[in-house]
């Protein structure tokens, strides 16, 4: 039997960011994860994160997976992968399969960071091949390079269903709709904006009825829903496709809490079943704790603090740190976990419906209805300017923890101030330089740079692009309004591309004067 200080289940992002804190301060440390490579989901989100600097705002699930390993390598973590762990006993013995072996196990400590799965809902045709999860599709795209399929529809306009929308459409998918049963978008405005101005419609309100086919996906049928969830007849829609795609929330994984021991209860805001834990994730058990999504599903950025708070509480507990410099950094992490649970997606404002922004703006109901702000709504948020020559606009009307555009701003142009949830504005004093930072580092892709003065009955829109071919310099397409609705020619009069863009691309278009406060998007042809 090998004994550590710490045991880890889970190398994902809490997993991991545990690890390398217990490490930091001394501790030996193993991490188990069942599966070929670790990260957990990190590796699969190629989109940048929301909130601060602190938080790895503008940076890629991707590259941070990729810091997480390095620092863990860097402080002495094992990770053993392909390793099961089948049990959790007295004693904090833990079981694991690897090797088609069962190994033992000891640790002073272990920190359960399982994440959670996929839900899934039972209509006619969902045991289908082609029906499949949302994660399963960032899985087969982002992992393995595999298109999903190739007509998709998706059910579910969460966070999760609105991004991998996105990364459906990058992979060359066409989506044909996002559908939900919910009356309103679930996920950030942002997200479903930058989906619709493609062309995806969304269909709210509505659910499946059915999915055609024997062997494989071939249709699917959809109804708008009354307040039985029964379809009205008459409402029936029908798309051909040969997937649909299933993103309606997570469940904890925490059966091996359960084993050993912890007292759990049925929590529908942290998502179902999960453990009673204190503030650092320390679970009924002494020295047991549950940090991440297994704990209560919330986005990667929190479950990383979380992890780290978890990582930490155990170094104290085992006597690696004494209490000050314990007290002194979980405070740090308190305040940074704080920022990232405020706004109007905060944790009590769950099933809520909130009206107006923090600021007194009404919200754009076209944009939680339909899926992209009205043309008459967007002037009445702050990011919204009208100026001579070059300078950004800010479609960002939800208070979402995120600032990374106040500090990419070398100009001082854009300002958000000391509440990271506050709604971005434009400071006609500051002069922009067309750097494009701004529009890279939007982890929301909400910012255009404009140029109403660009040439006589000509303005330019310059706009973030994350597809493949990228056009040529002189190309023409069209320009597409914030519902994906074609307004008129443009033709790409700069494309560019850096480093510091981490995948994001600037493509300048140039557009009649008429459009230049609509055009949101280009599409060949």
């Amino acid at each position: 039997m090998e004994r550590f200080n710490l045991i880890v289940v889970g190398a994902g992002p809490a997993g991991l960011s545990a690890a390398i804190e217990a490490a930091k301060r001394g501790l030996s440390v193993i991490v188990f994860d069942e599966n070929n490579r670790p990260g957990g989901q990190l590796f699969k989100q190629i989109h940048k994160f929301f909130g601060s600097k602190e938080h790895k705002a503008k940076i890629s699930g991707f590259n941070i997976g990729m810091e997480l390993l390095k620092e863990a390598s860097d402080t002495g973590v094992l990770v053993k992968l392909n390793a099961t762990v089948t049990g959790i006993f007295e004693n904090k013995e833990v079981t694991v399969n690897y090797d088609n072996v069962i190994h033992h196990y000891k640790a002073d400590s272990v920190i359960i960071a399982t994440g959670a799965a996929e839900n899934m809902v039972p209509f006619e045709g969902w045991t289908l091949p082609g029906v499949i999860g949302a994660g399963a599709a960032q899985t087969l795209m982002n992992i393995h390079g595999i298109k999903p399929g190739k007509r998709v529809l998706m059910l579910g306009s969460g966070n999760v269903g609105l991004v991998v929308s996105f990364q459906l459409l990058q992979a060359g998918c066409t989506v044909v709709a996002v559908v939900d049963a919910a009356p309103r978008i679930g996920g950030y405005g942002v997200h479903a904006a930058k989906v619709s101005r493609t062309g995806v419609p969304f269909y709210l309100g509505y659910t499946i009825k059915d999915v055609e086919g024997t062997d494989c996906v071939k249709g699917v049928t959809i109804g708008k829903r009354d307040e039985k969830f029964k379809i009205i007849p008459g409402t029936e829609i029908h798309f051909d496709v040969d997937t649909v795609c299933v993103a309606v929330g997570l469940s904890p994984m925490s059966q091996l809490l359960k084993m050993a021991g912890c007292k759990m209860e049925d929590n529908p805001r942290r998502g179902g079943q999960v453990p009673v834990v204190d503030d650092y994730g320390e679970t009924s058990v002494s020295c047991l704790f549950a940090a991440g999504d297994v704990s209560g599903i919330e986005e990667a950025s929190s479950a990383m603090i979380k992890g780290r708070m978890a990582g930490l509480r155990t170094a104290y507990k085992l006597g690696f740190t004494d209490e000050n410099t314990m007290t002194k950094i979980e405070s740090l992490y308190d305040s940074d976990l704080n920022s990232l649970r405020q706004g109007m997606f905060a944790p009590e404002n769950r099933g809520k419906r909130i009206e107006k922004t923090e600021e007194g703006i009404p919200v754009s109901e076209n944009l939680l209805t339909k899926g992209f702000i009205g043309d008459d709504e967007i002037v009445r948020f702050p990011g919204f300017t009208k100026q001579k020559g070059l300078h950004p606009v800010i479609e960002c009307t939800q208070n979402i923890p995120c600032n990374p555009c106040q500090d990419s701003c070398k100009k001082k142009c854009i300002k958000i101030g000391s509440r990271i949830t506050a709604l971005p504005c434009v400071d006609a004093q500051s002069s922009c330089i067309g750097c494009g930072m701004c529009i890279a580092n939007c982890s929301g892709q909400a910012i255009f740079l404009v140029d109403e003065d660009f040439e006589p009955g000509y303005a330019t829109v310059t706009l973030p692009y994350e597809f493949l071919p990228l056009p040529e310099k002189g190309e023409h397409g069209k320009a597409l309004s914030r519902s994906g609705q074609v307004l008129c020619d443009a033709e790409i009069v700069q494309i560019k591309s850096s480093p510091l863009f981490d995948k994001t691309h600037l493509l300048t278009m140039k557009v009649p004067i008429g459009f230049v406060d609509a055009a949101r998007f280009w599409k060949r042809g």
